[in-house]
């Protein structure tokens, strides 16, 4: 055969397509667990996106690309008037949800936060719910967006288990847009094949950088990066819906597939085929597992790594606030992740910088003794110098067992320990977190802070009756599931 020729046989479907969509269209959940922690999972991902209104940096992204567009059967944006359509109502939510680093968290060889998939699940609902009964038809229900967040968590998190995107300089957002565009997909009505095309668009486009996560560019693109993956997992969905081919060798194709292109790394951490490609590791199949075990983010609005770092300075608070300028060194020791994340000197130049600044992140704590989105702000920093002050004596070690006990299945603590050091000699002891409140192993602690979380961001945008209300559906299991989807969302907005 000529060397100028390329074989044109078409490939099937990459496997890993096909697990997902045979997952997506076959599976059938039944765990009471997955559910209940859905429905949780839903009132705080939905009371993350109610308090970030509060911010016009978050608010000036909402609404229409074209003032003054009508949507027939528009998909609404909790906590805002408006009515949009679903692919712009997906951007919006998920730009709400993510905006304070505030929601859910997944951490393997991946992290991410998997509730941002709620996007491009809440806008495709509630359209077609309305258009269903517009049509004369029965309405999607809850139950059919616990469903979908179920799934979205699940694609997401267990392709993170084994698979390091952020080695190869990759985000997760990835991950959102895959999971988006298989549930979003399914709520519409695609068929197999469908779905295969969906999900290959997916990995054919462009993926995104990290760059806006990391010293020195980190900025507030992670806020919206989500809602814009989300949204496109809508639009692919729509895309495939319209009879648009797929790409079955994406994955793997020679030279020009993503596993050559975008995941081929000298890393060891990635998993490499005999014949030297570089594809993913799937340990487990899909199932429920990532919803039942998913870190809720319950006492701080702060980059998930951090969580136990900062729990550690509110209990060593009344130990060190009235001698915050009598502190010689303070030592952090930590696990890896948080030290290739979050561990920073020098200037921080917005608040984007200082909510992945793990050295921020424990010094307010340390001199208020507490950590609210606020005090992320330019003018809370410029008002406080104490805190850079505060930053400039903090060393930061690695504990191998902190390292370690962060990936072993039955563990995946987020440690972090605490000890301030004096000018006279003395010390506090080391306090030392190894699981945040949110983490499964504390469910029964966490649960109704959890619960007081979504009141307090129910609050910031309704009246007490109508929050009342809310909270009272949300808290209500079978009520819930039972409820149309287009109700529901009536229930919040303005």
């Amino acid at each position: 055969m000529s060397a100028n020729v390329d074989l044109n046989n078409r490939p099937d479907y990459d496997r890993v397509l096909q697990d997902i969509a045979d997952y997506v269209l076959t599976y059938t959940i039944t765990s009471p667990e997955a559910l209940n922690t859905a429905r949780n999972c839903l009132m705080d991902t939905l009371g993350c996106g109610l308090l970030a209104l509060r911010f016009p940096e978050c608010t000036k992204h909402l609404g229409p690309i074209v003032e003054g567009t009508l949507v027939p059967f528009g998909a609404r944006v909790p906590g805002t008037s408006l009515r949009l359509d679903p692919v712009k109502a997906a951007w919006d939510i998920g730009c709400i949800v993510r905006w304070l680093d505030y929601n859910d968290t997944w951490l393997a060889a991946e992290w991410g936060h998997p509730s941002d998939n709620l996007g491009g699940i809440l806008a495709v609902a509630d359209h077609l719910s309305q258009k269903r009964v517009a049509n004369g038809e029965a309405p999607l229900t809850v139950r059919a967006v616990l469903e979908a967040m179920i799934m979205a968590h699940e694609i997401q998190g267990v392709i993170a288990l084994e698979n390091s995107f952020n080695r190869v300089g990759l985000d997760h957002v990835l991950l959102v847009k895959v999971a988006s565009t298989a549930v979003c997909a399914k709520l519409m009505g695609a068929d197999r094949e469908q779905l295969l095309s969906a999900l290959s668009h997916a990995f054919v486009d462009g993926q995104a950088l990290r760059t806006y996560r990391h010293a020195p560019n980190a900025g507030s693109r992670k806020s919206w990066a989500a809602g814009d993956a989300s949204s496109r997992g809508v639009r692919l969905a729509d895309i495939a819906m319209r009879g648009e081919m797929g790409v079955p060798g994406v994955l793997t194709a020679p030279q020009w597939g993503f596993y050559d292109v975008l995941f081929s790394h000298t890393n060891k951490d990635l998993a490499l085929k005999p014949e030297g490609q570089r594809q993913f590791s799937l340990s487990q199949p899909y199932g429920t597992y990532v919803m039942e075990n998913v870190l809720f983010k319950i006492s701080f609005p702060a980059e998930f790594h951090a969580q136990t770092a900062c729990e550690a300075a509110v209990t060593l608070h009344p130990q060190v606030r009235d001698r915050l300028h009598e502190i010689e060194k303070i030592v952090i020791t930590t696990h890896e992740s948080a030290i290739r994340i979050i561990s920073k000197q020098g200037k921080l130049a917005n608040s984007a910088d200082r909510d992945h600044c793990i050295q921020y992140m424990t010094a307010v704590p340390l001199a208020f003794g507490n950590l609210v989105a606020e005090q992320y702000e330019d003018d809370f920093h410029a008002a406080h110098p104490i805190i850079d002050e505060l930053r400039e004596k903090m060393v930061i070690v690695e504990d191998p067992r902190f390292t370690r006990e962060y990936l072993e299945a039955d563990k995946r603590s987020i440690a972090n320990a605490i000890q301030v050091f004096f000018t006279d000699g003395s010390s506090t002891g080391q306090v030392v977190v190894e699981y945040p409140i949110g983490h499964r192993r504390r469910r029964a602690e966490g649960i109704p802070l959890l619960e007081d979380k979504f009141k307090a961001n129910l609050a910031t945008r309704f009246v007490g009756q109508r929050c009342k209300q809310i909270f009272a559906l949300c808290k209500d299991q079978a009520a819930l599931e039972a409820t149309p989807v287009h109700a529901f969302v009536d229930l919040l907005v303005i």
